[in-house]
Parts: C-alpha cells; sequence; structure tokens
C-alpha cells in the first residue's frame, strides 16, 4: 500500500509542479522529483511571508521558504514550498492538483481583495468536502 500512495505523492507533485509552471511560476530546478516544490515568486512581485499569510485566511496551508540567492529575510524569503504528501492522503489524483493551483493562483494574483480571498476560502471548503480527512466507515 505505501509502494501505491508514495508513487501516487510523486505523480501528483510532480502535476502540480507543470500546473504551476503554465502558471508562469518559477520552481526551483524546473520540476520537483519528490513530494514539493519550491517556488521563487519574485517574477509575480510577491514575498513569501504575503503569500502565506493570505492564503493561510483562504484556508490553503504552505510555507514561506527562502530560494537561492533570496534578497530577503528568512523572515520574510522570495518563495514558498508546497507539498502534496497531505492532499494525496486525502484522495487526490492529478486532476485535483491542477485545481489546488488555480485556487492558489486565484488568491495570489489578487493578494490584497479581501473579497477574492474568502471566496477561494468558500471554494476551498467546498472542494474538500468531497476528501474528508477522515472517511465515514461501512
Amino acid at each position: 500500500e505505501y509502494a501505491v500512495y508514495i508513487k501516487q505523492v510523486q505523480v501528483n507533485a510532480q502535476a502540480m509542479a507543470k500546473a504551476f509552471v503554465a502558471k508562469g511560476y518559477e520552481i526551483i530546478s524546473g520540476g520537483t522529483d519528490n513530494h514539493l516544490m519550491l517556488i521563487d515568486l519574485r517574477n509575480k512581485n510577491i514575498t513569501g511571508k504575503k503569500a502565506q499569510e493570505t492564503l493561510d485566511k483562504a484556508h490553503i496551508t504552505l510555507n514561506k521558504n527562502a530560494v537561492p540567492y533570496d534578497d530577503k529575510s528568512p523572515f520574510v524569503t522570495s518563495g514558498i514550498r508546497v507539498g502534496v504528501p497531505a492532499v494525496t492522503t486525502r484522495g487526490m489524483k492529478e486532476a485535483e492538483m491542477q485545481t489546488i493551483v488555480d485556487l492558489i493562483d486565484k488568491v495570489l494574483m489578487d493578494i490584497d481583495n479581501e473579497q477574492t480571498i474568502a471566496s477561494v476560502k468558500e471554494e476551498v471548503k467546498s472542494f474538500m468536502k468531497q476528501f474528508p480527512l477522515y472517511p465515514e466507515l461501512k
């Protein structure tokens, strides 16, 4: 079971990385071979801290992270680290990685709009109902 799960983690991470690249995000190393990716947000003029704090409001969890040659302090950073094990554990596959990237992008591209943040928060809550943390016992 673990081998199947961890292969899905890798496939999901690669699908997510591809979706981010398609939206113009700069992934350090160009992609991923494991469970996470590091994204440099400097081309989007967003700090890692601002991205993390704003996405938290929309119920999307990720971490600010320094990137190579970062010009921001470790308390601010120029990047974010995104991983897929938690959503894979909930049963998500490659198609859902595109949805997640779309939701993240919607917030980041309108980062100061509280209405957008609130709207995405509701979308996240509705979307996640399909993937309960603890499925009902039969």
